[in-house]
């Protein structure tokens, strides 16, 4: 019996929001398991900050700033790193926002950049690589979801609206996609503790209590996101496809 090859060695991976957090944490990870990392995000300074640590782990890095909501932007990733690399094996499509606001009172523009972000971005990125994929018959694009998919969550409408997007957009692009032996998979997780959900758990009283929910009892680190991404990215999860693994605790249970 063959033991499963968790290796990325020589595979090339395109990480949106990867100047942070899970991104940050994912983009590291790959590049521990032999992959050569492309970075995105809107911030040229945070994103050189992590290509020096990918670097580090002796990988190849490039940092590429864009807004995931344009397209020409979007377009603009996908051919500086096939200048670069010649190709993508995996995309992690991960940035994220939220604007914490009861559905009622969220404006028009709030609506529509929670939308944007967190499901149109997902959708662009996804359409811009799959033709190189789709040309070798072999890829992989893990798309971060999130439990409000699932499970409301008061102040996260918006998000967890667009994540239940996601969810689906996995499971067609999944589904579209097989023909070409390119995988497509999601992670849902529940509270990690980024930058992006500080003031959720910077509280320690807020903390407490949301702990309380967890039957593992603790929040999520971004490395429990990242180990993940990486069953997924690798040939062990080469029978898996469509799928949303919620990464949360034991939480929707």
């Amino acid at each position: 019996m063959a033991i499963p090859d968790y290796s990325l060695t020589d595979k090339v991976a395109v990480v949106t929001g990867g100047s942070r957090g899970i991104g940050r944490s994912i983009a590291l990870g790959f590049a521990e398991a032999g992959a050569d990392v492309v970075i995105v995000s809107r911030t040229q300074a945070d994103l050189e900050t992590v290509l020096k640590e990918l670097e580090s782990k002796g990988r190849r890095g490039l940092a590429v700033p864009a807004n995931v909501t344009v397209k020409a932007e979007v377009d603009n990733v996908v051919a500086k790193t096939l200048e670069v690399f010649n190709t993508i094996d995996i995309l992690v499509n991960n940035a994220a926002m939220n604007i914490m606001r009861p559905l009622v009172d969220l404006r028009e523009d709030g609506w529509d950049k929670v939308m944007n972000v967190c499901l149109k971005g997902y959708f662009l990125f996804s359409q811009a690589v799959a033709p190189v994929m789709m040309e070798k018959r072999k890829g992989n694009i893990i798309n971060i979801a999130s439990t409000g998919a699932a499970k409301a969550a008061v102040g996260l409408g918006a998000y967890g609206i667009a994540k239940a997007g996601v969810v689906m957009l996995t499971q067609l692009l999944a589904v579209e996609l097989a023909q070409y032996n390119i995988r497509v998979n999601a992670i849902g997780p529940s509270l990690v503790r980024t930058k992006f959900s500080e003031p959720m758990w910077s509280n320690p009283d807020i903390l407490k209590g949301l702990e309380a929910t967890i039957p593992l009892g603790r929040i999520a680190e971004p490395e429990d996101i990242m180990s993940v991404a990486l069953f997924l990215a690798s040939d062990a999860s080469c029978y898996v496809t469509g799928q949303t693994l919620y990464v949360d605790g034991g939480t929707l249970a």
